[in-house]
Order: structure tokens, then sequence, then C-alpha cells
């Protein structure tokens, strides 16, 4: 081997090598995407787009750990509710599994934009939008107003009480008569349902009632996720979620 040759080799090698780190980041970054996904799909209630953060996807093969974990969903199902848009971050993911749990996570925050289209949706699922004939939000009084028969006004306020959130009747008029209360514990109940169960074990934090839509601000602290009980297989885990076992 002449010495003119051997820059040239050890220049082919390295680039070698760097093409193989790349090829394999590019993988088990993927691999780790579908992994999470799998793990949060079921949590959200739909499908998921999963971002992963700065931290190199082949140190993870080591030591099993994500440092931050974005996730976003147009159409999140939270107990009833349906049409929520979600944008969530979670962050310390620790992936080593055991037969009691699919991995930890070490805090997580999500932020939900639930229109009042979302809002019409819901109630119409739920065997109610027939009588209901509109959804409009005030931001200024922070409420949320539902016509009702074409005749009727259904006026109610959510808002955090403590770690919850409540749905108030402001106001329940039919020709300056009462609604059947019947109608308004079950619009009321639709929506309570729907603000009441979240991923991750997260709790609203604030809550504010646009022109379009009710915005929700969650956090949350450190979470297991559960591992798949006997006879259930949570989606896309065994081939994507072997590589971190």
């Amino acid at each position: 081997m002449t010495r003119s040759k051997a820059p040239l080799i050890a220049l082919l090698v390295v680039l070698v090598l760097v093409a193989a780190l790349l090829g394999g980041e590019l993988y088990f970054r993927q691999q780790i995407k579908s992994c999470l996904a799998g793990q949060l799909e079921s949590e959200i209630g739909s499908s998921v787009d999963v971002g992963i953060g700065w931290k190199p996807v082949l140190l993870s093969l080591v030591d099993k750990k994500v440092s931050s974990v974005t996730v976003d969903s147009k159409d999140a199902r939270f107990g009833p509710a349906e049409g929520m848009n979600v944008h969530a971050e979670v962050n310390d993911v620790d992936l080593q599994q055991n037969g009691d749990s699919n991995g930890t996570i070490g805090s997580s925050s999500a932020d939900i934009d639930w229109s009042t289209d979302g809002i019409a949706k819901t109630l119409q699922s739920q065997g109610i939008g027939a009588l209901v004939s509109g959804v409009t939000a005030d931001q200024s009084a922070g409420t949320l107003s539902f016509a009702v028969a074409g005749l009727a006004q259904l006026t109610v306020k959510p808002q955090i009480s403590g770690d919850q959130v409540q749905v108030k009747t402001v106001n329940a008029s039919i020709l300056g008569l009462g609604i059947p209360t019947d109608l308004v514990d079950s619009i009321v109940g639709v929506l309570t349902d729907s603000l009441q169960q979240y991923p991750l074990d997260m709790k609203p934090t604030s809550l504010t009632v646009s022109d379009n839509a009710i915005d929700l601000r969650l956090e949350g602290g450190q979470y297991t996720m559960p591992a798949a009980q006997p006879g259930q297989t949570a989606p896309q885990q065994p081939e994507a979620c072997s590589t971190f076992t």
C-alpha cells in the first residue's frame, strides 16, 4: 500500500462508519417513535404523531431512556369526548419494561383544544345532538350556550375546582320556562364526563373559554405505564418495543 492511498482509505473508512451511525440512528429513531406511539395511543384514545428529543437514540438503546417526547393528536377521545386537539410533552421516559409496567414517565403536560364543533359532535354521538341545534362559546363570560330544540337556551360555565373540572349550569330556560331537568342533566353530564378523564394521570391546571373552544392545560408528575393485561395486546408494541427490552 502506498502512502498516497492510505489517507484516502482512512477517509473512506470514516465515511462508511458515519453512514452506518446515521443509518442506525434513523432506523432506531423510527423504531422508538413507533414503540412510544403504541404506548401512548391507548392513553390518548386515538392515533398520535410522536416526536423525540435531541438525545441520540443509539444511546437510548443502552440506557433505555428518552429525554423528551412530543405527542400530537387531532382527534383525541377522553371519556365520551370527540374532536379534541392535543399537544402533549412527556419528559424523562424510561422504557425498561417488567411484568408490572411498560416503563415510566418523569413528568408530562398537555394543551387541549376542544372546539364547539367537537362538543356538538360529542353530544350527537351520545344521542343528544338531535335536540341541540347549535353550540356557541362566550369568551368574555367564560360560558358555553346550547340552542335546544330551537326554542330553549342552556348556558353552562366550565371551571376548575381543586384538581377537577366542574360544569355549572348558569341558565336553562325555554320561553321563560325551565328546560326539563333530565335533558339539562344529560348535557351537563356528557360535558363533565368528557372533562374528567385525562391521560398519564395528568390534572387540569387552567381552563379558558375562547370564541370557539374550551382550552385546557394539563400537568402531571411521575407515571408508570401499565403493562398489557393477560389476553390484551398493546398496539404496535411487540415488534417495535422489543428492541428496547
